[in-house]
């Protein structure tokens, strides 16, 4: 079992196994590139913090594999995280945005899309109000930009009841 050296932005290095390192496509990469070598893997734009958590979700899913089904048919689906991926993105919400943008950094697919499911699920079925205030986002339209806006997508809102 050969071992690879991971070093986060904040120049913290973590050992762990290459085969699970490789289940990065990027850390994979970099390994072929450069070969076997001592030196530790630069991450500059992943934080110790977040690099220990996807370390242990990649840990966690290379010793209980999860089943390969039908890809496609689920890839949509919002309702299907399992249990340990569900604790797993339970963290407040600057956690969770660091976890995709190292997921997609990392290309690290099941993590980037579980943490990105979560994401849809806080939004469903949410007004466009209650969405900013769930993600503090200042609504920057005037009242006639937003009518404006309504009545062009009236199409896709949900009446309820059809």
């Amino acid at each position: 079992m050969s071992l690879v050296k991971l070093e986060s932005s904040d120049e913290k290095v973590f050992e762990i196994e290459k085969e699970i390192a490789c289940m990065s496509v990027t850390i994979k990469n970099m390994i072929e590139d450069i070969g076997d070598s001592d030196a530790p893997i630069p991450l500059p734009n992943v934080t110790s913090t977040i690099l220990e958590k996807v370390l242990d979700y990649c840990r966690h899913h290379h010793q209980h594999p999860s089943p390969q089904g039908d890809d496609k048919k689920d890839e949509k689906r919002l309702d299907d995280i399992p249990p340990y991926d569900r604790d797993f993105c339970k963290v407040d919400q600057p956690t969770l945005f660091e976890l995709i943008l190292a997921a997609n950094y990392l290309d690290i697919k099941p993590l980037l899309d579980v943490t990105c499911k979560t994401v849809a699920n806080m939004i469903r079925g949410k007004t466009p109000e209650e969405i900013r205030k769930i993600f503090n986002i200042k609504n920057d339209f005037t009242p006639e930009e937003e009518e404006q806006i309504r009545k062009e997508n009236e199409w896709c809102e949900d009446k309820g009841g059809n």
